[in-house]
């Protein structure tokens, strides 16, 4: 799309994460996930597709602070990424009463959305590797206010399966006038938990199962398949198979999270999964 504004700047991210979302929770099927043709008891397909809705003036928001700190109006530790997390959160709370849909979804996409603001503002040529730069810029320039508003979204939605964490756990009450006190950063905190969770790992390693694994496999599978949906599934299960799902691990240990991965055969072009777990 052509840029010609700051509003299309923001329109333009705020559109595209949005689309994201619906394509994921869309594609099927998806052993294990709600998808367009499964729901799971309390929580269903059009619970997801309101929470995405709701997201739209917060990734706008995330995108707007992005621009801001490309022009200097604001330094990269004011952009507040927790309060945007918070605030994304308690909305998609407001618009759907199916529980936790997208907490996970939100801690990625909130700092992706505000490099996304941060690099086209800059060059309006995006390029992946200007991208990430910007992306890492932004969650280790976090503060320990934005922990603690993290802490409270992850009370907000209250996600199953978070066990107890050996420093700074979020069910503590205690953690976050520790954060504070100590100045414990967003980003440090994640450091902590990226042991045993793939979302934190993600803001860790500079978001590597996202560019390194999913992108270029999606790339290839689109072309390949000229399946948007296909294409999508294929890749959830690619990352499936690299990656043991750390929910499925904390829930209910890591040998199950093993059966749950699928296992990859590669013969020729084609790309076969076979699931191990009902």
């Amino acid at each position: 799309m052509a840029i010609e504004s700051i509003s299309d700047v923001l329109d333009h991210v705020s559109k595209c994460l949005q689309l994201a979302i619906l394509l994921e929770v869309s594609a099927y099927p998806k052993p294990g996930n709600v998808h367009r043709t499964f729901d799971f008891q309390e929580t269903g397909y059009e619970h997801f597709l309101a929470s995405t809705v709701a997201l739209m003036p917060h990734f706008r928001r995330a995108a707007e602070q992005g621009v801001k700190a490309s022009r200097q109006e604001i330094s990269l530790n004011q952009i507040g990424v927790g309060k945007i997390i918070r605030n994304a959160v308690a909305d998609v709370m407001d618009w759907q009463h199916g529980g936790n849909t997208l907490l996970g979804s939100i801690i990625l996409l909130v700092p992706m959305a505000t490099a996304a603001g941060l690099t086209l503002e800059e060059n309006p040529h995006f390029s992946n590797s200007n991208f990430r730069a910007g992306l890492k810029s932004v969650v280790k320039s976090t503060t320990a206010e934005d922990a603690v508003n993290v802490y409270d979204a992850i009370a907000l939605a209250q996600p199953g399966g978070l066990g107890k964490a050996p420093q700074l756990d979020v069910t503590d009450a205690k953690s976050k006038k520790q954060i504070l006190e100590q100045g414990v950063n967003l980003f440090e905190v994640f450091k902590i938990s990226s042991a045993w969770d793939s979302i934190s790992a993600e803001w860790v390693t500079n978001y590597h199962i996202t560019f390194d694994i999913g992108y270029p496999f999606f790339k290839r599978q689109l072309k390949e398949t000229r399946n948007n949906n296909v294409a999508t599934v294929h890749t959830y299960l690619k990352i499936l198979s690299e990656i043991p799902d750390t929910l499925i691990k904390r829930k209910a240990g890591a040998d199950k999270a093993k059966i749950a991965r699928p296992v990859r055969m590669q013969p020729r072009r084609k790309t076969h999964f076979f699931f191990l777990m009902a």
